[in-house]
């Protein structure tokens, strides 16, 4: 799938909305990627996380097996599942509990197992980074983040490749910086 075929889809299922969002990293933009929205589709969902799954297979080699994928909850359980399918690996996920990442439900870290972290949205990388916090301090290898929109432009760097279907930076705003608070513009806070 081509960046516009991506687009195309966050489109036509309402997933990419413009006007005036408070993002999980506390920036403010005046777009914001909705992923729940494609992600209820699931031949859609199956669509984009099978080519964001080739993308990772081509980009690693053949010499590289994955183990497992972990996705932050909530909106990296979706992609990590299907990344897992299309790499034929277990599927875990991380949860908040007092704020922070963890590992729960019995979800076990091998020693020297190959990770790949499944996420919808990035723009500053940080629950990406807790999940790979998690994975290197029980003993596991992180080979790749695999993210279906890097909204980062580039600023969120990890100690493995990133791989994504969409690649953006759409203008996020500092709290005290945003022109839309400052025209008045309510803000909505759509969740993640």
């Amino acid at each position: 799938m081509n960046s516009e075929e991506v687009l195309r889809a966050f489109r036509e299922s309402k997933a990419f909305l413009n006007g005036h969002f408070e993002l999980r990293s506390g920036l403010h933009s005046d777009q914001f990627f909705q992923c729940a929205m494609v992600l209820r589709y699931p031949r859609v969902a199956e669509r984009l996380c099978r080519a964001l799954s080739d993308k990772v297979r081509a980009g690693l080699g053949a010499a590289t097996k994955v183990d497992c994928v972990i996705g932050p909850a909530m909106g990296g359980i979706v992609v990590g599942h299907e990344i897992a399918r299309n790499l034929d690996a277990r599927s875990i996920f991380a949860e908040k509990e007092d704020g922070k990442l963890v590992l729960r439900r019995g979800f076990q870290v091998k020693e020297g197992e190959n990770f790949v972290v499944g996420e919808d949205v990035v723009t500053r990388g940080g629950r990406v980074q807790e999940s790979i916090d998690i994975i290197e301090q029980r003993g596991g290898n992180v080979v790749a983040v695999a993210l279906l929109v890097n909204r980062s432009g580039g600023k969120a760097s990890f100690s493995c490749p990133v791989f994504s279907l969409l690649a953006m930076e759409p203008v996020a705003y500092e709290p005290d910086d945003c022109p839309l608070c400052k025209k008045g513009m309510p803000i909505e806070h759509p969740g993640s």
